[in-house]
């Protein structure tokens, strides 16, 4: 009976869930965000729907992220997204209850990682396993982690970014910092509102960045027009963002980054520096995928960087491979 189990990974991330299936891959790939009607605090919406509601609901409806900085910010409407994801990766029938594992940023507090173990059996698991993200998201890059040496894995999510050095599967020095697509998103209408005096929505902020952002002064400049609301007028207007823009935007953040990232180097154990020092960082997560960010990377530590395949969906495959595995990966898990 107990074969029937139904397994699911979850990278339940600040800004996109992903849903792991074993033998299916990922079924899921929808935005970490519900909208909710205020007077019966029903959820009306969740994942990609909710999100086209951001910035445009009525005062009866609001769109949130339940997740802030990789961690619970509201109890309920996670449990209610968890519990949204839980059923439409079993789709309709639900026999046995399945065993879900998720993952969470490395710096979590034990009474976060509590609240997410809670939510999740809440939502409708039979047990729920926690892993942490820098693990598995070495694991989805295809990183040995179980090899004597030492492997450097960067992971920078919509919330938080994970540095972590990892040998013999476990994590030998790392540090997380609450820095990710969501502070550089914000960090860009800051600029915007303080150079060109216009309000732009975190829905445009994020398309400035994919299609314009760059981490390192581009020689041939992008642009992109930007829509807003002039904060002198209050109408509406049309500005001309450059890529110039966005690197000057999020210097400050990416520094942040820089900095957690030598404290881990700093760290780690001469003999496993030099193995990071030959194989080089990888970074993961679907802030990674900026321009030019391996770039600034390597010339800030000195260390060979590169981008893992897909990036934006190491942790979630890497929760699948580790609950396929879990024998195998439960001193990885369950060491804290």
């Amino acid at each position: 009976m107990f074969g029937i189990t139904k397994k699911i990974g979850i990278d339940l991330g600040t800004t996109t869930v992903l849903v792991y299936v074993p033998k299916k891959g990922i079924i899921l790939n929808e935005p970490s965000v519900v909208a909710i009607s205020l007077a019966d605090k029903r959820v009306l919406a969740v994942g990609k729907d909710a999100k086209e509601m951001i910035g445009r609901t009525p005062d009866t409806i609001v769109a949130k992220r339940p997740l802030r900085d990789g961690v619970i910010a509201d109890y309920r409407t996670t449990e209610a997204m968890l519990r949204y994801f839980i059923n439409k990766a079993l789709g309709g029938v639900r026999l046995f209850r399945p065993e879900v594992m998720v993952a969470v940023p490395g710096g979590i507090t034990s009474t976060e990682r509590r609240a997410v173990i809670d939510a999740t059996i809440s939502a409708g698991a039979r047990a729920a396993y926690i892993i942490k993200e820098p693990v598995v998201a070495a694991i989805g890059a295809d990183i040995p982690i179980g090899n004597p040496s030492g492997h450097m894995i960067v992971d920078i999510g919509g919330g938080t970014s994970e540095i972590a050095v990892i040998s013999l599967g476990g994590i030998v020095a790392s540090s997380s910092v609450r820095i990710g697509g969501n502070k550089l998103d914000a960090a860009i209408q800051e600029h915007i509102r303080r150079k060109y005096g216009l309000m732009i929505g975190e829905r445009t902020a994020e398309e400035i960045k994919i299609q314009i952002g760059s981490a390192l002064y581009l020689a041939e400049k992008l642009e992109k027009q930007a829509k807003g609301r002039d904060m002198i007028s209050g109408l509406p207007r049309i500005i001309t963002v450059t890529s110039d823009d966005v690197t000057d935007a999020i210097q400050h953040e990416l520094q942040g980054i820089i900095e957690k990232i030598k404290y881990v180097l700093n760290l780690t154990p001469p003999e496993l520096s030099a193995d990071v020092m030959e194989k080089g960082m990888v970074l993961s997560g679907g802030s990674s995928q900026l321009r030019d960010l391996d770039r600034l990377f390597s010339e800030a530590t000195g260390v060979p960087v590169m981008v893992a395949d897909n990036p934006q969906l190491c942790v979630a495959r890497g929760t699948g491979i580790a609950l396929e595995n879990l024998e195998s990966f439960k001193r990885s898990i369950f060491s804290s």
